[in-house]
């Protein structure tokens, strides 16, 4: 007995020095941190500092009550984890959970603390899908899984959490109809589902959630007939439904009998929504308690209601419908309204606009209709007015009256007569675009005395008379198109004590105009010039030295003048854009000029040569010598053609025989399904495992007819794990013909800084707000736009997803290494966007048309153009290897992400430019992870770094990429395709190609159609020898070439 009382006399006090369980499960979940930048858990949690009988309060992000954990805040620290959430369920007394923005990943967990009121774990890397049960949890009020990977459908628990007041599920890849049981929450004020890909209906009884404030499910693939019942009886304050496939209902062809009081944001844009706004008396009223109403792209029609009732209306936007007849005169002349912003562009409206009164309406949009008449003649508040691509007509005296206006686009119309002299009153105006009208007399000087202009566009009209130097001496002025005019003489610049304000000009563009002379010296004070196209003019004399000293010119236009003598040796090596053709110039094209393809310098300019002169256009001496040969010459061609068609005919019939006769190898992906999407004629495409040990990812389609459907697809957000996605155009996902906004959201701006990384463009965040953008695809780290900004520039616009960009500080630092890529083959970058939230981080770059390698390459639907011939494929090959040789050695940056939906084409001559090569350097370290595992998916990993626990982008690993693209060039095959051998099993591309060559039937890999080229020596030669570069690529590490070997190979050829 003794011995057991003294037992326990030692067990008991050493049972006390032991951590509490919530300090035990805090622990655990340090464990799981594999990367604290700051310090504030790693340095903060520690055994120095525990409480054994009480909670750890003096650790960062630790919230007690009494001697319990009540709250653990560890919100936007960068922390890298991966953990199991399960083990907070241990916290008996814990009521607040927050660990958003970082990168954490892991499970949702199947237990939540009773007591646990407060959950919010958004903007992490959580992929898993909720688990079919969950413990109680009827304390919970907020709970937040938003910008993370979760899928699957949305179990029935949730309907279990009585007291769920705010629940945001947005950004994620949820899937499958939104459960009925949700609307059970009754509750709840703020229900956001939006970005998801939930499908189906939408269900019934949302009307019936009596606290429901805020309902958002835009950007989702809902479909069928919306429930107008809803906005009748809701209770909500903000609704928004754009971005997916919803119809009408309404037979009687009106599409709404009423909306609550109650809804004061209404966003049903990008649908598929059709009918009438107009019906009775009650349209009017109908409108009158909404702030913001967005019914833009949509296929709506009839004509406009009045919306004389409608006191409190803010922002309307009915642009892109069907809308006909004339602008209601409420809209326009009832100073009552507090319109701010009005957006009908894009529809059938006509008739005149005699005056525009509100005071308060500052962005007025009528562009893109049938509106005729004399311009208004007051323009009451409006900022921002845009008449463009309409039908006005008469002259610009009324302009003399417009006050305040910043920014003025009466392009693409009937305007005829001169400028006014008298527009002193544009004291603001900083865009003026007076372009495609029949204006004529001479450039009046009162232009030049606007002091905030700073783009100027008036080109293809009737102006004459000698250039307007004045214009020049604009401090602000930073973009004059005088194009197409009739501007004659010769072009006397004035002393540089005259040009000494416009350091600002970028863009000078005098192109088709009746200017001659010599080409004066003064441009070389253009000091800050960019793109400069004097092209289609009658200049005369050689190129001055003085443009020697443009050393930002990007773009250089000086074709069909009658320039003469030598081609200036000295030009700035940053010019990407050149062409000096039907002239007269002579000499050897100088060294650093020989970058650019032989139509920047023929035809014309028969006196001009390359050191190693190319097949081309001959002089006419040397031709007129030659003219016997070339008559015999001629013969011997056409013979020659004789017999190469019949040996292709021939040719032909062998290869059908042979096809009908041979077994055919099968390639394709796996579980492929398409289902008609109701209501529309176009397809859902979706795949299973696309390649063995893959999730299952859904792929949107390829096209979906009408906006409604194209914006829903825009708004599917793809998974950000596996990341599984195709897109011949962008590199990202299924391409959708669609125009959206980039703020769908409205009235919601980019409120950020806009940073630039050249000085080829400049414009504010506002508009690139309000550009109207194409969205051409998706995949794990962000979504990609075309943009087109209102000067007509195209760029293209990666909308980086949530927590895969680095901080502010890193990010600036690794963007600023990419500022001046100027190459042929390398895809510019632009600049960046950095918002106020997470979800704002914008990278903008050159656009690049018509598209990427794989919308040409692969032989699937929807294939643009014909097959590539073999010297096409050689010729973008040698492009590739040039870019990226470029890229490893001057820039000394491996590209991370090279694939052949990365490969862009430019223009006819199909010049292959490489993209997306800096993500790897802005991204955060499971950013690039997941890029990585896309990679893998797709085919295009090097074995290395499917070995790393922390796998990196480097140089040889881009060569592997490399090497796997030759093989898709050969094949016409997708990298990500498993392809059926004979004896039925499925393998990847490489071993496919490895089989057939170890076999010793390499050729059999070729793609069918370049069989045909294979009769021509030179061509299978070819074929066969990038097949062995393409194998060199694929070696292992230690054994493959460099970037530079590779191209000189592929050069050789």
């Amino acid at each position: 007995m003794i011995r057991v009382l003294l037992l326990v006399m030692f067990i008991v006090p050493a049972m006390s020095q032991l951590p509490s369980q919530d300090i035990l499960a805090l622990l655990e979940f340090k464990k799981g941190i594999k990367h604290d930048p700051t310090g504030f858990v790693l340095n903060s949690w520690n055994e120095e500092s525990i409480d054994f009988n009480g909670c750890p309060s003096s650790w960062n992000g630790i919230m007690c009550n009494g001697g319990n954990v009540a709250g653990v805040v560890l919100d936007h620290l960068s922390l890298s984890a991966d953990i199991d959430l399960n083990v907070f369920a241990n916290l008996t007394k814990l009521v607040t959970l927050s660990i958003s923005n970082n990168s954490i990943t892991g499970k949702f967990p199947n237990k939540l603390g009773e007591m646990l009121a407060f959950l919010d774990i958004s903007n992490n890397l959580f992929n898993s899908s909720l688990p079919p049960e969950i413990g109680k949890a009827n304390s919970l009020m907020n709970m937040s899984l938003a910008g993370n990977n979760f899928s699957g459908s949305i179990p029935d628990w949730i309907s279990e959490f009585s007291s769920l007041k705010s629940l945001d599920l947005s950004r994620n890849s949820f899937s499958g109809p939104i459960p009925s049981s949700i609307t059970m929450l009754n509750n709840i004020v703020y229900l956001n589902l939006s970005n998801n890909a939930f499908t189906k209906k939408i269900p019934k009884g949302f009307q019936d959630m009596v606290a429901l404030e805020v309902l958002d499910v835009h950007g989702n693939m809902l479909e069928g007939d919306f429930d107008v019942e809803f906005l009748l009886f809701t209770t909500a304050i903000h609704v928004d439904f754009s971005g997916n496939m919803l119809t009408s209902s309404s037979q009687d062809g009106k599409f709404l009998p009423g909306i609550s009081d109650t809804v004061k944001y209404l966003n049903l844009s990008l649908n598929r929504l059709t009918g009438s706004l107009v019906s009775g008396g009650g349209a009017a009223q109908m409108f009158g308690s909404l702030i913001v109403l967005d019914l833009s792209y949509n296929q709506f029609s009839g004509e406009l209601p009045s919306f004389n009732f409608a006191y409190d209306l803010q922002v309307l936007k009915l642009s892109n419908n069907r809308f006909s007849g004339f602008i209601p005169n409420d809209l326009l002349k009832d100073d009552s309204l507090v319109l701010t912003e009005l957006d009908l562009s894009g529809n059938n409206l006509t008739g005149p606009i005699s005056m525009i009164m509100p005071s308060t309406l500052q962005v007025l949009n009528v562009s893109n209709n049938q509106l005729t008449g004399e311009l208004p003649l007051v323009t009451g508040g409006c900022t921002v007015l845009d008449l463009s691509k309409n039908n006005f007509e008469g002259n610009l005296t009324k302009l003399v009256k417009w006050t305040n206006i910043e920014f003025l686009d009466l392009s693409q119309n009937q305007l005829t007569g001169p400028f006014p002299e008298v527009t002193s009153q544009f004291l603001r105006l900083n865009h003026l675009n007076l372009s495609h009208n029949s204006l004529n007399s001479i450039i009046p000087k009162v232009i030049a005395t606007f002091p905030r202009l700073s783009v100027l566009d008036l080109g293809s009209n009737q102006f004459n008379g000698p250039f307007p130097n004045g214009l020049l001496s604009i401090p602000t002025l930073q973009e004059l198109y005088l194009s197409s005019n009739e501007l004659s003489g010769n072009m006397d610049f004035l002393p540089s004590s005259f040009l000494s304000n416009v350091s600002k000009i970028r863009v000078l563009d005098i192109s088709r105009n009746q200017l001659g002379g010599e080409f004066p010296e003064g441009f070389g004070l253009l000091s800050g010039v960019q793109v400069l196209d004097v092209s289609g003019n009658k200049f005369t004399g050689s190129l001055p030295e003085s443009l020697t000293g443009l050393t930002g010119l990007v773009s250089l236009d000086v074709s069909r003048n009658h320039f003469t003598g030598p081609l200036l040796k000295n030009l700035s090596n940053t010019l990407t854009r050149f062409n000096a053709s039907y002239n007269e110039f002579s000499g050897v094209v100088p060294e650093n000029l020989r970058k650019f393809p032989e139509s920047s310098f023929f035809p014309g300019n028969s006196d001009l040569q390359f050191p190693n002169p190319p097949a081309g256009p001959k002089s006419g001496d040397s031709a007129g010598k030659k003219k016997p040969f070339k008559t015999v010459f001629k013969v011997l061609v056409i013979v020659a053609c004789v017999i190469a068609v019949v040996i292709l005919i021939l040719l032909a019939v062998f290869i059908h025989y042979m096809r009908v006769s041979r077994r055919p190898v099968e390639v394709g992906t796996k579980d492929i399904r398409r289902q008609t999407v109701s209501g529309s004629g176009g397809t859902a495409v979706s795949t299973g495992d696309i390649r063995k040990g893959s999730s299952s990812e859904a792929i949107t389609p390829e096209k979906i007819s009408g906006g409604g459907a194209a914006a829903a697809v825009a708004s599917y957000s793809p998974s950000k794990t596996s990341g599984f996605s195709y897109s011949p155009d962008s590199g990202d996902s299924y391409t959708v013909e669609n125009l959206s906004r980039l703020d769908v959201r409205s009235p919601d701006r980019l409120a950020g800084e806009l940073y630039f990384l050249d000085d080829t463009v400049s414009f504010s965040p506002e508009e690139l707000s309000r550009a109207p953008a194409e969205v051409l695809g998706r995949s794990s780290h962000g979504t990609s736009y075309r943009a087109t900004l209102d000067n007509g520039l195209l760029l293209t616009v990666k909308w980086l997803r949530e927590g895969v960009a680095k901080q502010r500080k890193d990010f600036a630092k690794e963007a600023k290494k990419f500022a001046n890529i100027r190459h042929p083959n390398v895809v510019g970058l632009r600049g960046y966007y950095w918002g106020p939230t997470q979800h704002e981080k914008l990278i903008l770059s050159d656009y690049i048309s018509p598209g990427s390698l794989a919308s040409f390459l692969y032989d699937r639907p929807g294939r643009k153009g014909p097959p590539l011939t073999w010297a096409q494929r050689l010729k973008i090959a040698v492009d590739i290897a040039r870019g990226l040789n470029y890229l490893h050695f001057d820039r000394a940056i491996p590209h991370g992400n090279l694939k052949s939906t990365n490969i862009l084409l430019d223009g006819p001559d199909f010049n292959a430019r490489v993209a997306d090569y800096c993500l790897h350097r802005l991204m955060t370290q499971a950013g690039t992870i997941e890029q990585i595992l896309d990679a893998g998916v797709l085919g295009y990993r090097a074995p290395e770094l499917a070995a790393s626990k922390r796998p990196l982008p480097s140089f040889k690993s881009d060569i592997y990429a490399f090497g796997v693209i030759l093989l898709e060039l050969l094949t016409g095959k997708c990298a990500g395709d498993v392809v059926a051998g004979e004896g039925g099993g499925g393998v990847d591309l490489n071993d496919w190609v490895r089989l057939k060559v170890a076999e010793g039937r390499g050729a059999d890999c070729f793609e069918a159609v370049l069989m045909t080229e294979m009769g021509t020596p030179a061509a299978d030669k070819g074929m066969k020898e990038v097949l062995g570069i393409a194998l060199r690529c694929l070696r292992p590490l230690s054994e493959r070439p460099g970037i530079k070997t590779v191209y000189e190979d592929l050069s050789s050829i």
